[in-house]
């Protein structure tokens, strides 16, 4: 006779997975921990149990309901950790809008969503006038503020003064685990902004996944149950990678800096005891830069993502005390799809493992195929697309379904980064498939060009693009910014990497044909390089194809 299950008991729970239970985990752990705010409040988790219930009963006093888009436009603060949990728990849908993409693409954004309301921080109010437009017709307004306070005819009035005037509860109730919690755009160089959205479900597990990943990283490379947490992510960038989630969860002590000024964002770590982050390097050599070479700053773990970790910021970091280690991921995956770690019985660098894209976190499955499709991610060596699987992954574009349909060619999610396979399962990103250079018959990664050019001391910062060529397809151009005082030359450069090539470790074709400096490299909103502004500096024949995104 085959088993079977019984039927559940009249009474019995079928517990959905939703965003609320990931508070109400910290609240019944009765975390001792506090939240520090943007505006330097200071509360423990129960007062911030209130303030999600106070900030859902002024949404629900103005009308909005179940599936209503509620936008936010704010710094990291302690308002958007509420924002997280208080428009998803009601079941309305978040809308975190990036406020550094140009006023045309935000008004898009929101007239893609046509949110039924809008929290905007001081700072966007002049943004906002010109945005009034892509608003629906009684969109709700809500300012806020961290110190200057402000006044807008149309806002129903300032956050503070809203939620202190509202009742501590709100009734939330169970709903469809599969129910939309968030959804935001992502931020293509070319073409407008795709929406990507994400159920409770899905983030409920990716936080799990996610905090099991971290809890089994080695000592400073993860995060446990004394860390103190700040993000140095936007919150309106894919869930600040689910960070806030994790550390709330998990009833950790949080830090909301609030605009990213370096100068605070250092005292915070001193006068907060802050021990873990996550950034783009971009923001790290900011920190760095701020704080001087002769600074102190560990302990202090820092997650690093959105674009390769080069060694030299690596190095750069370990020297004052912050331990960079690499994560990977994208904004259609919700985002960590890998993590690096270095292992105390590793025989290799950790200054070179610690910078690969790492190993799949729990319930990821990754998969490298080539250009045909077929798998490649048991042959040593070979280069592949990352293709992956995870309960977590947008399932398509709202707003692009035939974008959607070439996301899933397959069944699997395409990432179109192209990557090689280490013999103990670590990922390597070696490139973009769009940045990968064709030159002489072979694929030459831009990424590894970078990170040589980074190696010279006169060299701030780097970028290569390849550029078409009549004879060999393309060849590689590297774009500089120089140290003060300093001139790189495109010798010094072909000179440290012919040892490599001589040893067989980089292609002969990978040594660049001009060296062109720049006074800063542009990019995108979320703060990656973006190469294709810098192929336009060569010249409207570069623009090809692959420079669409």
């Amino acid at each position: 006779m085959a088993l079977r299950f019984a039927d559940p008991a009249p009474d019995a729970y079928a517990y959905p997975l939703l965003i609320r239970h990931l508070l109400q985990s910290a609240l019944d752990a009765r975390s001792g921990r506090e939240i520090v705010g943007s505006d330097n409040r200071r509360h423990d988790y129960q007062t911030l149990a209130r303030r999600v219930g106070r900030l859902a009963a002024v949404l629900a006093a103005h009308g909005v309901d179940q599936g209503d888009v509620v936008a936010v436009m704010d710094w990291d603060s302690h308002r958007y950790l509420e924002a997280y949990f208080a428009i998803p728990m009601m079941g309305a849908v978040l809308q975190t809008v990036n406020v550094r993409l140009s006023r045309d693409q935000i008004a898009y954004t929101l007239k893609d969503t046509r949110p039924r309301a809008i929290i905007v921080h001081s700072d966007f109010l002049e943004a906002l006038a010109a945005l009034r437009p892509a608003l629906e017709p009684g969109c709700v307004v809500i300012t806020c503020h961290d110190g200057q306070p402000v006044s807008l005819d149309d806002a129903v009035g300032d956050y503070e003064s809203l939620l202190a005037a509202e009742e501590e509860t709100f009734p939330f109730i169970d709903f469809d685990e599969n129910a939309l919690a968030t959804t935001f755009h992502t931020t293509g160089t070319t073409g407008l902004p795709k929406a990507v959205t994400f159920s409770h479900r899905q983030l409920v597990l990716h936080t799990l996944a996610v905090g099991l990943a971290m809890g089994q990283q080695p000592v400073e490379q993860g995060l446990w149950r004394e860390s103190v947490y700040m993000p140095v992510t936007p919150m309106f960038h894919v869930h600040a990678w689910g960070l806030p989630y994790v550390a709330t969860l998990l009833g950790l002590k949080q830090v909301y800096p609030g605009r990213y000024v370096p100068a605070r964002l250092l005292a915070l770590k001193r006068d907060e005891g802050v021990t873990y982050s996550h950034c783009v390097p971009t923001i790290l050599q900011m920190i760095l830069d701020e704080a001087g070479p002769d600074a102190r700053l560990g302990p202090w773990t820092v997650i690093i993502g959105g674009s390769a970790l080069p060694e030299s910021l690596l190095r750069a970091a370990a020297a004052v005390g912050i331990t960079a280690v690499a994560g990977y991921g994208m904004s259609e995956t919700g985002p960590v799809l890998t993590l690096s770690r270095h292992e105390d019985d590793d025989a290799r660098p950790p200054e070179q493992v610690r910078r690969w894209a790492g190993r799949p976190i729990p319930l990821v499955q990754v998969h490298l195929q080539d250009e045909n499709g077929d798998s490649v991610s048991d042959e040593p060596g070979a280069q592949g697309e990352i293709v992956v699987r995870a309960p977590w992954l947008t399932q398509t574009y709202p707003n692009s379904a035939e974008a959607g349909a070439a996301l899933w060619s397959g069944g699997w999610l395409h990432t179109q980064d192209v990557a090689t396979r280490e013999a103990a399962g670590d990922i390597v990103i070696r490139d973009r498939l769009k940045d990968v250079i064709k030159t002489g018959g072979e694929w030459v990664s831009s990424a590894e060009i970078e990170d040589l050019a980074l190696r010279d001391p006169d060299v701030a910062e780097a970028a290569v693009v390849g550029a078409p060529d009549p004879r060999w397809g393309e060849r590689p151009v590297v774009f500089a910014v120089a140290r003060a005082g300093r001139t790189p030359v495109l010798q010094t450069l072909k000179d440290r990497m012919s040892p490599l090539v001589s040893a067989g470790h980089l292609s002969r074709w990978a040594a660049p044909d001009r060296l062109i400096l720049i006074d800063a490299l542009p990019r995108t909103s979320v703060g990656k390089i973006d190469k294709k502004a810098l192929r336009l500096l060569l010249g409207d024949d570069v623009l090809d194809s692959r420079s669409a995104s």
